[in-house]
């Protein structure tokens, strides 16, 4: 896929969660989408005590991100499908992962003691 269309589609992503249309990807108006879920609780902090509850953190915020793109549950069952047969898109959902790991990892100085 040329960039120019990866790039495309990517702005279409990020715009979608915020309600705005991309003047060249509009498209004519389809049925309304199903209601979405409930937003989970937010996020209190990404301050962990230990580095699993760090990854646990992680995955957590790489589950959250999907439905907030895609607010289709049905759309979202189609997807997994394809994806959890396919090896390199799960070593893509596992380096969106490890983002945020190494994210949450800053954010907490990588467990290191406090210096004195």
């Amino acid at each position: 896929m040329p960039t120019s269309v990866r790039l495309a589609c990517l702005a279409a992503l990020a715009a979608a969660p915020l309600g705005l249309a991309l003047p060249a990807l509009a498209q004519p108006a389809a049925a309304p989408a199903p209601a979405a879920a409930p937003a989970p609780p937010p996020l209190p902090s990404l301050m962990t005590a230990t580095p699993a509850e760090g990854f646990d953190l992680a995955v957590r915020l790489a589950r959250r991100a999907i439905p907030m793109m895609q607010r289709d549950p049905a759309a979202r069952s189609e997807v997994r499908q394809h994806y959890s047969r396919d090896g390199g898109e799960l070593i893509d959902a596992a380096q969106v992962v490890a983002l945020h790991f190494q994210t949450v990892a800053a954010a907490n100085n990588y467990w290191r003691p406090a210096a004195r």
